[in-house]
């Protein structure tokens, strides 16, 4: 006899599933997508807006559509993406190394800003480059022992009095790793990993489901 088919619960369930796993990685796109996409449009507006709305007064019957919203959206951020590859190239050539560094001088006058800009230019400059003496990418316990949390060492170290190591590791959020905790770990508590930056962003932000087969779990030194 032909085997009964499955109730229509299970069929459902199945089906609910097979959904879900199909736009989360469609969902998880759109989540960083937006975020970038309204924080860029957002630094061009101030610039577009008023003179969108110029355009719009001087010609109303011919050029009104430019003050419609959508457009001012789309040429803010058509705006702050070409500033951004103006910059890149700007920063390959001497003149646009000439300006950074006017530019940094200016801001260390400034003493919020100078530590603001000094803190994230450094973050940046350690993430891109492969640290002396630990692995950058590790896994510490957070939030209890019982689990772990990926994260990127910025520092090593030492405590007060007694010499031992200590790492300051930034455990960014997912999907935006833009956001994050800092922990001081003592260095034997960490768990090495051979990941590059680049694969564990990946990992971050699709949620886990970009990894390897295998991680380390435990410190070297409980194996």
């Amino acid at each position: 006899m032909p085997d009964a088919p499955p109730p229509v619960s299970a069929r459902l369930q199945r089906l609910f599933l097979t959904g879900l796993l199909t736009l989360l990685p469609i969902w998880l796109t759109w989540v960083v997508v937006k975020f970038v996409f309204v924080l860029l449009s957002d630094i061009g507006q101030p610039f577009v807006a008023p003179l969108l709305q110029s355009l719009a007064a001087a010609s109303p019957e011919s050029l009104s559509w430019l003050a419609q919203p959508w457009v001012r959206t789309l040429l803010a951020l058509l705006a702050t993406l070409g500033v951004i590859l103006l910059s890149g190239v700007m920063a390959r050539r001497v003149i646009g190394q000439r300006m950074l560094r006017w530019f940094e001088a200016l801001v260390q006058r400034i003493p919020l800003a100078s530590t603001i800009y000094g803190s994230a230019r450094q973050l940046l400059d350690i993430l891109q480059t492969k640290p002396d003496g630990t692995q950058r990418v590790v896994l510490i316990d957070f939030p209890h022992t019982e689990m772990k949390s990926i994260g990127f060492v910025t520092r090593v170290i030492r405590e007060h009095g007694s010499g031992r190591e200590l790492a300051a590791v930034y455990v960014p959020t997912t999907p935006n790793p833009t956001s994050g905790y800092l922990e001081i770990v003592p260095v034997e508590k960490i768990t090495p990993t051979d990941w590059t930056v680049d694969q564990a962003m990946s990992f971050i932000i699709s949620g886990g489901a970009v990894s390897p087969e295998t991680i380390p779990f435990s410190p070297p030194a409980e194996r």
